[in-house]
């Protein structure tokens, strides 16, 4: 039963002048929403109190008016001195805004990076803004001598931590958090809290964690004691353990039997926003991926990713009517560098025209790249639903990587080029997707294909193909009843059953349903329905042959298109 207490901010002392104001809420927020996780969210913020007062990382919005009240209460509003942004999001500018109408005499302290960031959250205002280098320093007073460190990784190019030598505390940001919203303010029962560390570690880290491993050795100067993060306890009874993990965790990316690589550059936060989502599809999915923004990247990065990678994922906005610079530099090494046998992926974001990942995609095919899921457009911020159809695409994207990998291993050597241009050819047949709808012991359980024919007039006959991966799980014995739901063009029914779930989930919860008369289930946003039962199975290879009679039908939508998937490879579905 999910916790009824109000937000509150909880305060504590966990060094020598210095507290921790943690903004609590055991509402599902934007990440307990996004990433699928209901154990509420704690915000850390700390406050420094020497001679001259610093507040590192004030929490979003969604704790403006609760955050601003303890600090009121507490007498410390007027008297801040510095605000430290470990990174600059969005998220955080009402809160930032409500600061500066209250204590105008703040400055605020960030990278150069940051400080772009800040200056376009404050466009049409004059604010302090000190952007410190490596080797500068923060006098606050009473030998709080403020260090820094700066960590950029691809979904926070901006981001720094902090050390203040005299309690040995590492201000670490999005490093090492944990969110869920609990009591204890630091780590005594670390081991309890191993599993969701490692949610939050796949969830924000995983993708880049090459640009992680470089963190973790620009923090060991320091020789910490107490890791601050931004989210979850303070780190001090299991510092060594917890930074052993992170290490262990980034190693363990390297040795995925498949690896993408995913570049993207971002004008406004949603094409990065997409470009998480599809990571952590791959992650769930067991691929490992680097991401790379490629704002910050060099051509040899770049190039260097992308050959050693499996399949590659280009992401971009709409500038002007085309990609960005960076982007359209990243295409080009892609098409001189990447070999044909390499998925490829295509998404993006606009404001008022799509042209650059039309061009993406156009270049892409013409150069006779397969695509690993449908290209992913989407009109200013991606809502939740489209985070969603993000995560399905990168699970399907692996997916569709491990059948190409799996076809090309089992390939006699020196034939590639032929089989190249037969795969291609046999992709141009094209197929109805429909979801196989089974009931096993009051057990719904149901599966993508497009592998489906009409077989015989009388009876009404069709045929299906199972993959042998599928077949194990869910081949259905022979007089056992199924629905076969023909999917309608435009719904996104079926990335439903493209991503990754957790074992016993069931996949139609989240979906309209009916049962037909033969106890299988009917999804109301289908264009038809078939009520089937199995006459006849037969092992072909890498695959089943289910032979089915029909036994029912409904057309359910009168006006519609049968949603169709096109293949550019005959190598996987």
């Amino acid at each position: 039963m999910a916790d009824s207490r109000p937000r509150d901010v909880q305060v504590a002392e966990v060094g020598a002048a210095t507290l921790v104001l943690r903004s609590r809420t055991w509402d599902r927020l934007k990440f307990e929403v996004e990433y699928a996780r209901q154990k509420g969210t704690t915000a850390n913020t700390y406050l420094i109190q020497a001679e001259k007062i610093a507040l590192i990382d004030p929490p979003g919005e969604s704790f403006t008016q609760i955050f601003l009240e303890q600090l009121a209460q507490q007498a410390y509003l007027q008297k801040i001195n510095y605000v430290i942004l470990g990174h600059v999001n969005p998220n955080r500018a009402a809160t930032l805004k409500a600061l500066l109408e209250r204590a105008p005499q703040i400055t605020f302290v960030c990278s150069k990076t940051g400080a772009i960031a800040l200056k376009s959250l404050f466009p049409n205002q004059d604010i302090r803004i000190l952007a410190v280098r490596v080797e500068e320093v923060l006098d606050l007073g009473e030998g709080h001598t403020l260090q820094f460190a700066f960590v950029p990784t691809p979904r926070h190019p901006d981001a720094l931590v902090t050390f203040d030598p005299v309690t040995r505390i590492l201000y670490t940001d999005k490093l090492f958090s944990t969110h869920l919203c609990d009591d204890p303010i630091f780590d005594e029962n670390w081991k309890a809290l191993a599993e969701d560390r490692r949610y939050y570690f796949d969830c924000i880290h995983a993708s880049q964690s090459k640009q992680v491993e470089t963190a973790l050795d620009r923090l060991s100067v320091f020789k910490p004691k107490i890791y601050a993060p931004g989210h979850g306890p303070l780190v001090r009874f299991s510092l060594s353990r917890f930074t052993f993990d992170y290490r262990e965790w980034c190693e363990q990316q390297k040795t995925q039997e498949a690896n993408v690589t995913l570049l993207y550059a971002s004008a406004y936060g949603n094409t990065a926003a997409m470009a998480g989502a599809i990571a952590r599809g791959l992650t769930k999915a067991g691929v490992a991926v680097e991401s790379i923004n490629c704002e910050f990247a060099d051509s040899t990065e770049i190039t260097q990713a992308v050959e050693k990678s499996d399949g590659f994922i280009l992401g971009s906005p709409t500038l002007a009517g085309h990609p960005p610079t960076q982007i359209q530099t990243a295409l080009g090494l892609v098409l001189s560098s990447a070999a044909k046998t390499k998925l490829a992926g295509v998404f993006g974001s606009y404001g008022w025209s799509g042209e650059a990942v039309d061009l993406l995609e156009s270049r892409l095919q013409d150069a006779g790249f397969a695509l690993g899921f449908d290209t992913l457009r989407v009109k200013f911020t991606p809502s939740d639903e489209v985070l969603e159809q993000c995560e399905a695409a990168g699970a399907e994207f692996a997916q569709n990587l491990r059948k190409m990998k799996k076809t090309r291993a089992s390939r006699q050597p020196g034939m590639d080029s032929q089989s190249d241009r037969t795969e291609q050819a046999v992709g141009r047949i094209v197929g109805s997707l429909c979801v196989m709808a089974l009931n096993n012991d009051n057990t719904h359980t149901g599966l993508l294909t497009s592998w489906v024919s009409q077989a015989t007039f009388n009876p009404p006959g069709l045929t299906i193909a199972l993959s042998r991966e599928q077949a194990e799980e869910l081949l259905p014995h022979n007089d056992a009843p199924f629905v076969l739901n023909i999917l309608k063009e435009g719904r996104n029914v079926r990335r439903v059953f493209q991503r990754a779930i957790a074992p016993g989930e069931n996949r139609f919860a989240e979906l309209p349903t009916h049962e037909a008369s033969n106890g299988c289930l009917v999804l109301d946003d289908a264009l038809a329905y078939l009520e089937c039962r199995v006459q006849n199975r037969m092992e072909c290879n890498d695959h089943w042959i289910v032979y089915a009679t029909v036994e029912n039908g409904k057309v359910l939508e009168p006006v519609g298109v049968t949603a169709v998937q096109h293949r550019k490879s005959g190598a996987y579905h």
